[in-house]
């Protein structure tokens, strides 16, 4: 990873990119105005999804959540660059990579201090034909071997002992060539190896479940599906 100080911004990005990266990469008007935008999703912000050349990235800008998301909409307090939730999601995310993991690979990132606080951005690798769990559950109901599958991911990222911080159903990826993957290490963090932090992994993720289908009737899962993919996570 390179860094690059410009006053109170600090850019971070992978080795390769050390002519390319400039802060208007984080900028999603940029990426309208050079005509590479190719689609957005809406969540706590804007998500934006652009193109270069051939190759297809993901721009995602820090929001807060919960209560006081309220009161301060994207400034968290800033202690130093490796304290910051973009700078560890770009680290852990690509020592995930390096494990041969399902994770899309992250591009760049940067700091933009104010004050005692900051803001960030991050770029990843897009995930070609990209469907969360969510939209392909409300389109279809999966296969029993699909949900080994998904269970079989989620083990082989808790058997490097990877923690997600948020596991659910939107965060699970099934990408054009059927092919699982897991999205959004934001505060996710390697801890040491033990059953209960794990089992709290998956009932998190098996409310999630259960709340879309409370949400929407077009959700196609059944609650005997979880079994099945807990017979791919504990095989």
């Amino acid at each position: 990873m390179l860094i690059k100080t410009q006053d109170d911004r600090v850019l971070f990005f992978q080795d390769e990119l050390k002519d390319e990266i400039t802060p208007e990469y984080f900028d999603g008007a940029y990426w309208q105005h050079n005509n590479a935008i190719i689609g957005s999703a809406f969540g706590r912000g804007i998500t934006w999804f652009f193109k270069i050349n051939n190759d297809e990235f993901v721009l995602r800008h820090y929001h807060r959540g919960g209560l006081i998301a309220k009161l301060i909409k994207d400034a968290y307090v800033y202690t130093g660059l490796k304290n910051t939730r973009a700078y560890q999601e770009f680290v852990v995310t690509q020592q995930l990579v390096d494990k041969n993991l399902p994770a899309p690979k992250p591009v760049a990132g940067q700091i933009i201090k104010q004050g005692l606080f900051y803001q960030a951005d991050l770029i990843t690798e897009m995930i070609t034909g990209a469907k969360d769990l969510v939209a392909v559950l409300k389109e279809r109901a999966l296969s029993d071997v699909e949900y080994q599958q998904i269970g079989l991911m989620i083990k082989r990222f808790h058997d490097v002992n990877l923690w997600h911080a948020d596991l659910n159903t939107h965060n699970i990826i099934l990408d054009g060539q059927g092919k699982w993957w897991l999205i959004d290490f934001d505060r996710c963090k390697f801890k040491p190896a033990a059953d209960t932090w794990k089992q709290a992994n998956l009932a998190r993720l098996k409310r999630s479940f259960v709340k879309e289908q409370t949400k929407d009737t077009a959700f196609k899962w059944l609650s005997s599906d979880w079994g099945l993919l807990l017979a791919g996570y504990q095989n």
